[in-house]
């Protein structure tokens, strides 16, 4: 059995010894190493330690790799992979997740998590001992250390499912190597931790650090979605899909329950519907304390993050703090829109878009040309068309920062990351009702208000009311309605995967998805056009057409196929483009889903799937879709923390099938 070898006071220094300045509210001096009893008498110094948990968020593991690119390939976010397994996060993308036992990055963020965790539970220790514990200061960062350890374990247990679960800071004698703990009693357990703090914490317009610190209403929120995530699925030892009704005894092990206590009324949640139910009543409660309208404008939602401003009281309820200096976080580096050079510097988004989620938008939804970016920049004001799949996440830009970090730079954007938008609440408000009841009005209503701000007044009545009306026909018409809206009101923003997962529809989604970019491909083809399933996509685009005028795009055709007559009698390649309108150039699109292969000996033509379907969800072959086998989402435990442990393996939870 291996035991901590060290006291809390050297972790509690290593704590604060190693803060960094990743937000203007982050900008602190690393502290003398001074005890416990001293650090928690004092809100200053308490607030340093708290800090050092948040300042993991920061390091690599996370700025780039949990928060965003990690989370692929789903029907929403996929990026290409290449031809075989090449043990990088590429294999996490397509699947295989349990070939990278001794991939660097995979250990890096498992020890992150923890070492967040730890921190996080020096804090909670040391405030609940403390002899100002009662002050409002001290109350809202234990708030905090709790939000801070919830998240972490929410994203352990998405990564890797079930995991070891420590509740108390390391100490000397306290047993470190612990075995795998069921991720339904870690749900639970964070809850019950919320449920209990969320009162003593401030609203993001109660104290000056607003949506940079994790505040009472980000709180609400993740009590809602940790409910949902408790009453939805989860990858079992066994390698299937279950609810935690399913395999484990809710009725009488206290550690799967919640109790809480709202208006004055009592309640205990155990089975998958209570869970449900503790989620609708935090999503209204949340609504009831602190409603606001939508911002009526999408685009700036996302433009106020690269442009570093943090307003409170609007979409945003909580976002990583990475700020302009030091670390200063990846988004608009390795996430949003692609520049190849320019005097903002340079970032290629690792997370791309389908052709179907494209495809799948309204063309009269605003939120598209926020969400789906269909070019990239070659420099500061000259455009290029994004060739197929390849369309990228168009809500952040580097070219947008108010300052310039330079033409060299890459990383340290500073633009923040956000965790959860009050979208989200009103989406999951309505997702617990519908489970609960169908597709009340109270389920309708939080539907509406959210595609309200996706179209025009002039459109609501055919694409608000009529729509929602039309999905409210049933739960499970509803339900899915719900499934596409988060797609649409969340895309890039790296929800999907988890959601996905939690709804058990991982694989069909897959399966989906692949079906339609062959279907496409087919069709761009003139191939099978007898099937209706590949008809249907005859009028879809077979190439893009675009001229240029003063260094911005203008696409003549964006999805649909161009009438003949209108197609551009000649095209020049993409870097002859001339920048006055006067020509054209041609990007393969629909025909780009299927592969003409030539045989070099008798000249025969045939075609076959393009790389990009074959290769994208390839840890999820079709014979595993019709077996109905689900999708290995997990992560492989690293090997080096796996030889270090006497109970952890990676045996089981299709790791190794």
């Amino acid at each position: 059995m291996k035991t901590i070898k060290y006291i809390q006071k050297s972790l509690l220094v290593l704590a604060v010894g190693s803060v960094l300045a990743c937000s203007d509210f982050l900008d602190v001096e690393s502290p003398s190493s001074f005890d416990s009893d001293y650090v928690f008498s004092n809100t200053a110094e308490a607030k340093r330690v708290l800090l050092g948990a948040y300042a993991l968020f920061t390091e690599d593991p996370y700025t780039s790799r949990m928060s965003n690119h990690f989370n692929q390939n789903t029907d929403v976010e996929a990026n290409g992979v290449s031809a075989n397994p090449d043990g990088s996060r590429r294999d996490v993308w397509s699947l295989q997740g349990d070939l990278l036992s001794s991939f660097g990055d995979v250990k890096k963020a498992w020890d992150n998590n923890y070492l967040a965790i730890e921190r996080a539970n020096q804090v909670i220790e040391g405030i609940q001992a403390s002899s100002i514990a009662a002050n409002p200061e001290m109350q809202m960062m234990l708030g905090e250390a709790y939000c801070l350890r919830a998240y972490r374990y929410f994203l352990l247990t998405n990564y890797w499912g079930d995991v070891p679960y420590y509740r108390e800071a390391a100490k000397a004698g306290l047993q470190l190597d612990l075995p795998r703990t069921d991720k339904n009693v870690i749900y639970s357990g964070m809850i019950q931790d919320l449920v209990h703090a969320e009162s003593n914490m401030f609203f993001a317009d109660e104290f000056s650090d607003g949506i940079e610190r994790m505040n009472r209403e980000w709180c609400l929120g993740l009590i809602t979605r940790l409910s949902l995530f408790r009453a939805g699925y989860g990858m079992t030892y066994d390698g299937t899909m279950k609810r935690a009704d399913d395999y484990l005894d809710v009725a009488t092990n206290d550690s799967l329950a919640v109790t809480y206590t709202l208006n004055g009324v009592t309640k205990t949640a155990r089975t998958y519907t209570e869970y449900y139910q503790l989620a609708k009543d935090y999503a209204e409660y949340l609504i009831a304390l602190k409603d606001r309208e939508l911002n009526p404008d999408f685009q700036e939602v996302f433009d106020n993050q690269s442009r570093w401003i943090k307003p409170v009281n609007d979409d945003v309820l909580y976002e990583v703090a990475f700020g302009n200096t030091n670390s200063g976080g990846d988004v608009g580096w390795c996430i949003g829109v692609s520049v190849q050079a320019s005097s903002y510097g340079a970032g290629t988004s690792y997370v791309r878009f389908p052709a179907t989620y494209v495809y799948s938008f309204d063309e009269k939804d605003k939120r598209f040309e926020t969400t789906v970016s269909m070019i990239e920049y070659k420099w500061d004001d000259d455009q290029i068309a994004a060739s197929f799949n390849n369309s990228s996440p168009g809500k952040w830009s580097r070219l947008k920062l108010p300052q310039s970090p330079g033409s060299g730079s890459s990383k340290s954007t500073g633009i923040n990351w956000p965790l959860m938008r009050y979208s989200d609440v009103l989406l999951m408000l309505a997702e617990a009702e519908n489970e609960l009841n169908g597709p009340t009005s109270l389920a309708k209503a939080q539907l509406n208000r959210v595609r309200a701000r996706a179209f025009d007044a002039a459109d609501h009545a055919s694409k608000v009311t009529a729509y929602v009306d039309s999905v409210a026909a049933s739960k499970a018409d509803f339900f899915n309605a719900l499934v596409d809206e988060r797609a649409w009101e969340f895309g890039g923003e790296c929800l999907r995967k988890f959601d996905l997962v939690r709804w058990n529809l991982y694989g069909e989604k897959v399966h989906q998805t692949r079906t339609a970019l062959d279907n496409m491909g087919k069709a761009a083809n003139d191939l099978d056009l007898a099937n209706p399933d590949v008809a249907k996509y005859k009028h879809y685009a077979r190439k893009l057409y675009y001229t240029k005028r003063n260094g911005v795009v203008e696409f003549l055709n964006t999805r649909w196929e161009l009438p003949a007559a209108e197609v551009p009698s000649t095209t020049v390649d993409a870097e002859n483009l001339s920048n006055d309108g006067s020509d054209y150039a041609q990007v393969g699109w629909c025909s780009n889903a299927y592969k003409k292969v030539t045989n070099t000996t008798t000249g025969e033509i045939t075609y076959e799937p393009a790389d990009y379907t074959m290769r994208t969800w390839r840890g999820y072959p079709e014979s595993d879709y019709l077996a109905g086998k689900p999708v290995g989402y997990l992560l492989a435990i690293g090997a080096a923390t796996v030889a270090t442990s006497d109970y952890l393996t990676n045996d089981g939870y299709r790791l190794n099938d």
